[in-house]
């Protein structure tokens, strides 16, 4: 063996000889943490009881002088900054994205409550630039940081069936295609614990714009009382029923989609290696996550920017029907809202067949082509 050799193997010895103390370090603080602040589980009832402290410093908010008090109460763990692969008790639930199923994918977990940090298999936060808000409320106690939302009868009011597209990873890498199914996909997994919440909201919706008021005045719109009726009559200040046209109302569907980016296939997109993405995402958000650069087994990020919106006109099911023809307007919103509706919906669109657009979400493909971008309108 050369001496170069020899010293690469003392080096190795040595850090091998590092990771053992710090795993037994990790072990001996998670010991005393659990010892001193019991900590919510998988399990359901120790979890209610482990709650309880936290649910408590929930009310008014309160004065100044308490707020080192009630900020051990509201966070009693210690401030864990990011974690790494091998650190102890990580184990990330399995992700793989593009799988032929949604249990074979497996569902998207970035929360940081105690059942679920050492699972996460993703870096960022949900709701996108309003966790912020999430974040002040907890602040000022008007909500419990262990809050989590009840999703029962949330499940989208139209059917967005599974497309071709959902399990190949180079078609979909900015949003979760099942985003929308998350709380009946992934419902055992939530009963044991886990904070897996949806992406996606999918709902009915009457739209009303003066344009299409005025559209309809010009006889440019027909009123067909199944996706374009008239508006119910108003009311006049003492209360009778006026006589005054209301114009028109438009029926549609409507999802409100959160980013998810799948940090490989973003990175594709634009030509660039994963690790150059993770580290321009790192340095230009302040290095607000740092686990972009700490966990590169983590593949998913979810971004601190704003969504989209799309707005089905007619029959859903539709967009998946190769024989209809579809017509689509892609456009960018009016104001710093992300939900705006089109500055002018009236204008001439490209249109396409079906089979040139899959099913919502069916592909996240931006493109100045129509038969490409599919049928959503953002």
């Amino acid at each position: 063996m050369s001496t170069s050799d020899g010293v690469l193997t003392q080096i190795l010895a040595q850090l091998n000889a590092l990771q053992v103390q710090q795993q037994t370090m990790q072990a001996k603080l998670d010991a005393l943490s659990d010892g001193s602040t019991p900590r919510p589980s998988s399990s359901p009832i120790s979890m209610k009881a482990s709650l309880a402290s936290a649910e408590a410093a929930v009310g008014a908010p309160p004065a100044r002088s308490g707020d080192k008090e009630r900020e051990k109460v509201l966070y009693p763990g210690r401030v864990n900054l990011t974690t790494y692969p091998d650190q102890h008790g990580i184990t990330p639930y399995p992700l793989h994205w593009g799988a032929a199923s949604a249990q074979a994918r497996g569902p998207i977990i970035c929360s940081r409550l105690p059942s679920s940090i050492k699972h996460r298999n993703a870096i960022g936060a949900h709701s996108g630039s309003y966790s912020i808000y999430r974040a002040l409320s907890i602040a000022m106690g008007a909500l419990s940081p262990t809050h989590r939302p009840d999703y029962a009868q949330t499940e989208p009011p139209v059917s967005i069936p599974p497309q071709p597209a959902w399990s190949d990873p180079s078609k979909i890498v900015s949003l979760d295609p099942y985003g929308h199914l998350v709380q009946t996909l992934y419902a055992s997994q939530i009963q044991e614990g886990l904070d897996i919440r949806p992406s996606i909201a999918v709902t009915k919706a009457h739209l009303k714009m003066s344009e299409l008021d005025e559209c309809v005045r010009r006889g440019e719109l027909e009123v067909d009382g199944k996706i374009v009726f008239k508006s119910p009559p108003g009311l006049n200040e003492d209360g009778s029923v006026s006589d005054r046209d209301m114009g028109v109302e438009v029926f549609v569907s409507k999802a409100a989609v959160e980013p998810v980016w799948y940090l490989p296939g973003v990175a594709e997109r634009f030509g660039i290696s994963e690790s150059l993405l993770r580290r321009a995402l790192f340095e230009d958000t302040g290095g607000m996550y740092p686990e972009l650069i700490t966990r590169p087994d983590i593949k998913v990020f979810l971004p601190p920017i704003g969504g989209l919106t799309v707005y089905i006109f007619g029959n859903p099911a539709y967009l998946s029907d190769e024989s209809k023809e579809l017509t689509l307007r892609a456009t960018a919103p009016t104001s710093s809202d992300p939900t705006s509706a089109p500055a002018n919906p009236t204008s001439p669109t490209p249109s396409s067949k079906a089979s040139d657009a899959p099913n919502v979400p069916a592909s996240d493909s931006s493109s100045t082509s129509a038969k490409k971008a599919g049928p959503s309108a953002k």
